[in-house]
């Protein structure tokens, strides 16, 4: 294999009586970890001067976007001397690894029907017609970047992380701590340190609240909500309210599905100590406007979270810019793998909050008197996490970076407009939620069926979407309704499934008993 960075090996003077490491072996063993193992002969060792490293090749062993930057395991051994033997000083031999910087994805043109030629999924029919997938809001498709990035994790880099002084770990740890970084770039955080990864939007939500929310909220305490929210956004603050005494206040909304903003900011007064709401409502599409309803919090010392499960893959996110304190997203929802998320929370929060869950990793030091905890984010990641997963996140926040998500939302809202239009004209069909500002998502219930009916039949035509209540009950009782149809749009969506989508509605509804 090939090599794009500087290699030098430094040993500084070892204390009296200690022999120095040597520099040849440990340039061996740096040299095989960047090895092709299919590459014949012995590698070359290089001498202990700076030696340039030409270009990369592209090899399984060690994914380009893996190589970039230093080893976890050898920071750590350059950073902590060993203690074993009392009385040493030792600065041991070190490796510095110097690449390049990883440049961030550029949007090329902006083609769906190009782009869902990348998930292989949608190549499939159903029931003897073409798969049409209209069922983003619940999950998205995985293109076949984020599958053979997952695969040849598995095939060339799998181990467990951190704790080990091998290869595997070193290649491991890079592509797990990669994607954090990718993560921080996706939402402009200041810093990798307020990235924890989580399972999901869900788990995001829970531990706030079981950790931040345990340690600052308190009886006679109030926690404001929408009534567009998820289950997810709502059941964590009942069971924290109830635990601690505190009061629930929900903020209305109007007939169209916004927040009524004059009654939101009634709500909010100095007993607030939380405000949490949806970017993006999951039921209705509705887009909040954050950052004014983040200012409004803020100016009675409330700390936000948002809820960004719907919203990172139609909308540009800047946590900063925003002004949330907290903000969750799953991988699954972004064209990565499910059981995969991120919550990120601002670094000086973070750091004043315990740990939800204990374990392995999370911890700096053990006795049977005290722990000690690491910082965040390890603080918040008890455990073996989720490794593959979140490289394969990684992949998937490329993807989406590489289309743009200014070309997305743009496609996006011209596929729910003409949506929009066509499902209008259908007689009996009532479209719940009609905010202003809206991202790829419809609600609608027809006359003479129920949404399950509604769902089952379209399934026939080979047409995937979601019929229920969405884990969004009050929402949908707001507008004097138990469940609804719900189609919703991703980049490889067309007009096409548009067409389709709006002819078999149109058959149903002349259908109708």
């Amino acid at each position: 294999m090939t090599q794009d960075s500087l290699f030098r090996v430094a040993t500084p003077p070892g204390p009296a009586g200690l022999q120095p490491f040597d520099t040849e072996l440990i340039a061996q063993i740096a040299n095989d970890l960047f090895r092709d193992p299919e590459q014949a002969g012995p590698a070359p060792v290089p001498p202990p001067a700076a030696v340039p490293w030409q270009g990369r090749a592209a090899a399984p062993a060690l994914p380009a976007e893996v190589a970039p930057g230093s080893f976890y395991f050898l920071d750590e051994a350059a950073a902590t001397p060993p203690s074993a033997a009392p009385g040493w000083n030792l600065a041991p031999s070190y490796l510095e690894l110097t690449a390049p910087p990883v440049l961030d994805p550029q949007p090329g043109p902006f083609d769906p029907v190009s782009l869902r030629r990348d998930f292989p999924i949608l190549e499939q029919r159903v029931h003897g017609k073409p798969l049409v997938w209209l069922d983003n809001a619940a999950t998205t498709q995985k293109p076949r970047a984020v599958i053979d990035r997952i695969s040849d994790f598995y095939r060339h880099e799998y181990s467990n992380i951190h704790r080990a002084a091998h290869a595997l770990a070193a290649r491991s740890t890079d592509a797990y701590e990669g994607a954090r970084e990718k993560a921080r770039r996706f939402l402009n955080a200041g810093s990798v340190q307020e990235i924890v990864f989580v399972r999901g939007a869900t788990e995001a939500i829970n531990l706030v609240a079981q950790s931040w929310g345990r340690r600052n909220v308190g009886p006679g305490d109030e926690i404001v909500i929408t009534w567009l929210e998820h289950h997810a956004n709502i059941v964590p603050w009942q069971q924290l309210a109830a635990e601690k005494g505190a009061k629930l206040r929900v903020a209305p909304i109007d007939d169209r599905g916004q927040v009524l903003l004059d009654e939101y900011e009634k709500l909010l007064n100095p007993r607030t100590r939380l405000v949490s709401f949806a970017h993006v409502s999951n039921a209705l599409g509705t887009v909040n406007p954050v950052r004014e309803m983040a200012a409004m919090a803020h100016r009675h010392g409330a700390v936000v979270l948002v809820d960004g499960a719907q919203s990172v893959s139609h909308l540009a996110v800047d946590v900063q810019a925003l002004g949330a304190d907290f903000y969750a997203f799953s991988g699954h929802k972004v064209f990565g793998p499910t059981g995969i998320g991120v919550l990120y929370g601002r670094s000086d929060l973070l750091e004043a909050t315990p740990p939800w869950q204990g374990g392995g990793n999370m911890i700096a030091d053990v006795t049977f008197e005290r722990t000690v905890f690491q910082p965040p984010p390890a603080r918040f990641e008890a455990g073996t996490g989720n490794i593959a997963d979140a490289v394969g996140l990684g992949a998937a926040l490329d993807y989406v970076t590489r289309a743009g998500l200014a070309n997305i939302s743009r496609h996006e809202h011209d596929l729910l407009t003409y949506a929009t239009e066509g499902l209008s004209c259908i007689p009996g069909l009532r479209i719940i939620g009609t905010a202003r500002e809206k991202a790829g998502v419809l609600s609608f219930v027809l006359d003479g069926y129920r949404s399950e009916e509604v769902g089952a039949a379209l399934d026939q035509e080979g047409i995937a979407l979601r019929s229920g209540h969405h884990c969004a009950q009050p929402a949908l009782r707001r507008f004097g309704v138990e469940t609804s149809v719900r189609p919703s749009f991703a980049l490889y969506n067309t007009r096409a499934d548009i067409d389709a989508l709006t002819a078999a509605v149109a058959q149903l509804a002349r259908s109708r008993p």
